[in-house]
């Protein structure tokens, strides 16, 4: 059985307090399709395994699987404060946040861009799952939002998106292109040519670090890996359908406020 091998965002290991972790799909129990680290409950994967890696994963923060607080993804942008550990309930929205420690905010994505945010100061965390849909509709905006009603200061802020589909993966229609300049004036700076005429490349963790940005928050990186292509360390969803395949695993992208 495979370790657990996270990846970690420099920008954020660095901050006294906080723990966060982009989570590979190495580690857990899964098989087939799933292997090994799917946590994603709204997979089709055997129910016992997806919640033994749930469990992994936040025996790697020191909680319990109750403590890992994520969401029924509906690529929306709502972002839902966590004061209370949220066991298997799974509020609609896109984004957790909190200012409670030993609690885990958590966004599962396999090709989405996921996005940790953290307020060392003001001890306020977010986490966030910013697909194109989610991105363009404002899910990065409303989870630093969340957290200034918190307590928390844009200009103190540091994020990271995680692990997703790099630009030389994410071919896309001119429809799509026009649909972000319409929604993100600017944003065409983005796309760049595909295959073919009627094809662009899409850089969703360029847009996404742009939309921190325009939230203010400065201090962000992206960790560069590339789910589509790396098959070995990450699910990814385009690749699945690319193949024919009935289904995909999901990563957990995860951060925690650590006890004082």
């Amino acid at each position: 059985m495979s370790p657990l091998s996270p990846v970690a965002s420099p920008l954020l290991a660095a901050l006294p307090g906080v723990r966060h972790a982009f989570f590979t799909r190495n580690g857990g129990v899964s098989k087939g399709l799933y292997d090994s680290l799917n946590v994603g409950r709204g997979s089709q994967d055997e129910g016992p395994d997806v919640d033994e890696n749930r469990g992994r994963c936040a025996a790697f923060f020191g909680v319990t699987a109750d403590d890992l607080n994520t969401c029924f993804q509906i690529h929306s942008a709502t972002a839902i404060v966590a004061d209370g550990s949220w066991g298997g309930v799974r509020p609609e929205g896109d984004a957790v946040v909190t200012r409670t420690p030993g609690l885990i905010c958590g966004a599962l994505s396999a090709d989405c861009a996921p996005v940790l945010i953290a307020d060392p100061v003001a001890r306020v965390v977010a986490s966030a799952h910013a697909g194109w849909k989610g991105a363009l509709g404002g899910v990065v905006a409303s989870a630093v939002e969340a957290m200034v009603d918190l307590g928390a200061s844009r200009d103190r802020m540091v994020a990271a998106v995680g692990p997703c589909i790099g630009p030389d993966s994410y071919e896309v229609g001119v429809d799509f292109l026009e649909r972000f300049e319409a929604g993100s004036p600017g944003a065409g700076r983005f796309f760049r040519p595909g295959a073919a005429d009627d094809k662009r490349l899409f850089d969703l963790p360029g847009f996404v670090l742009s939309r921190l940005a325009e939230a203010g928050v400065e201090r962000a990186e992206w960790t560069g890996q590339d789910t589509c292509a790396d098959e070995a360390n990450f699910y990814s969803n385009r690749r699945a359908v690319k193949r024919g395949e009935t289904d995909y695993g999901r990563l957990l992208s995860a951060i925690m406020l650590a006890d004082e």
